[in-house]
């Protein structure tokens, strides 16, 4: 009888392993939730990037001025800021909010009722930039010499926290693929040893027929790479399906730019050949094992 080999065709060596059982259903099961969970790990990488951009770009083109001055010279004050700001480079323009503005800013902390027009409020002015921004030093030097009760907030203080929190979501996100892949291939070695486990009698035939351990490895590792490539792509083409029906939120939405955009649709398709990968090296490096410790 001739002696199986590594050559003995692993298209016939697959058919060795029995195509049911519950090792070969757990490893499809294990594979699919794994893919659909990096998914959403992946969309979460690349949406809190560009959520966060969004923000920090909206912030960015925009700054406030808050003039406190008495009520006597507060008027006189404020078109002499009006005047720098519409001569200050890279300003395109200014608006002076009005009191009902201020009441809808301070009505979350002090309700409705607040009496706005008693209050010795400063006066805030909003300025919109230029793409290319205004020179806030430069600024601040010639409103303090004109206007020593203005204060220029031009947001940078907001913009920093949302480009730290974008950075840490996406090292989270890649930190959970991370611990997704290793999740899956100590789940997939232990299917892979239960299925040796399972399969003794048959591995004890294709011994005495004269079967080398890498022809039977290769059997076992063939038919559970196959089924997590399966379970893979059925995880990763739910996973993409939940994002494609998400509702379109509006501009100021949060779900705004949650999920894949543009070129952004093809990283998911990444996930299956990464989970065939794992499959592969984690059932051989489990098969191999096994095997020499019952030889």
């Amino acid at each position: 009888m001739a002696r199986p080999g590594p050559r003995g065709s692993l298209g016939d060596a697959g058919r060795i392993v029995p195509r049911s059982g519950y090792t070969t259903v757990l490893t499809t099961l294990i594979s699919a939730a794994m893919s659909f969970l990096a998914v959403f790990a992946l969309a979460l990488s690349l949406s809190s990037g560009t959520l966060a951009q969004r923000w920090s770009d909206t912030l960015a083109q925009t700054a406030t001025l808050r003039l406190s001055a008495p009520q006597s010279e507060i008027g006189a004050q404020t078109a002499a800021v009006l005047e720098i700001l519409r001569t200050t480079p890279g300003i395109t323009a200014t608006r002076v909010l009005e009191v009902d503005e201020q009441r809808q800013l301070l009505e979350p902390w002090f309700g409705p009722d607040l009496p706005v027009e008693v209050l010795a409020l400063p006066r805030l002015i909003e300025i919109i930039e230029s793409p290319e921004g205004f020179d806030a030093a430069g600024l601040r030097l010639r409103l303090s010499a004109e206007a020593p009760g203005a204060v220029l907030d031009d947001h940078t203080r907001w913009r920093r926290p949302l480009v730290q929190a974008a950075a840490s979501l996406r090292a989270l996100a890649w930190l959970s693929v991370l611990l997704l892949s290793a999740a899956m291939a100590a789940m997939i070695t232990l299917a892979a040893g239960f299925s040796l486990a399972a399969n003794a009698q048959v591995i004890r035939v294709l011994r005495l027929v004269g079967a080398r351990d890498a022809f039977i490895a290769g059997a076992f590792v063939r038919r559970l790479t196959v089924q997590a490539l399966v379970g893979a792509a059925a995880g990763t083409v739910v996973g993409m399906a939940a994002f494609a029906l998400l509702p379109v939120a509006g501009e100021a939405g949060f779900l705004t730019g949650l999920g894949f955009q543009g070129i952004g649709w093809l990283m998911p398709l990444a996930i299956p050949p990464l989970a065939g990968a794992i499959a592969y090296l984690a059932t051989r490096i489990a098969a191999l094992r096994v095997l020499r410790r019952e030889s």
